[in-house]
């Protein structure tokens, strides 16, 4: 008799459990279907990136990849305008903020205003850096560095395939 009343309070446990788990599931489930509706935010599956990107605009921009120093379209480019997102369209530098830096990427000293871009820890390849991202849909652009001309002592090092141009 004793073991049937442990094994029926196991598998009351057992049910509770699953219970509990199934709801917090759901809630999860609610809790990032709302974060998708954040107002302009743009989040797209993976295969719906791969449609609408380049093979190589997607590997930087989702997968994280760099193109080749010296590569880019943008790195030499000296139009007037505003680089944006190539994924989502959103504008993250002007041109006014452009520099030459020499390493084979474009730089600036700064985004467009400070809701643009956003910054994320990178441990990759044994180096401790600073990623960004475009804040509108989370593409890679490139990383941010400590070394940049005043007036604020910063380059960001963006990947020209992350970028599009709109000249002025």
């Amino acid at each position: 008799m004793k073991n049937v009343i442990n094994v029926l309070m196991l598998f009351c446990l057992m049910i509770m459990t699953n219970a509990a788990c199934a709801q917090k599931e759901k809630s999860n489930s609610a809790t990032a279907s709302s974060k998708s509706s954040v107002a302009g935010k743009v989040n797209l599956s993976d295969s719906e990136w791969k449609k609408k990107l380049s093979a190589q605009e997607y590997d930087v921009l989702r997968k994280k990849g760099t193109e080749r120093a010296f590569s880019g379209k943008y790195d030499k480019h000296k139009a007037k305008g505003v680089y944006c997102c190539a994924a989502c369209g959103q504008e993250l530098f002007g041109s006014d903020t452009k520099f030459d830096s020499g390493t084979g990427w474009p730089s600036f000293f700064k985004p467009v205003n400070k809701t643009a871009v956003t910054e994320d820890s990178d441990t990759e390849y044994g180096m401790v850096r600073t990623e960004v991202l475009c804040s509108r849909c989370d593409g890679h652009l490139g990383h941010v560095f400590d070394d940049g001309p005043k007036p604020t002592g910063l380059r960001y090092c963006i990947n020209s395939v992350s970028l599009s141009f709109k000249p002025q």
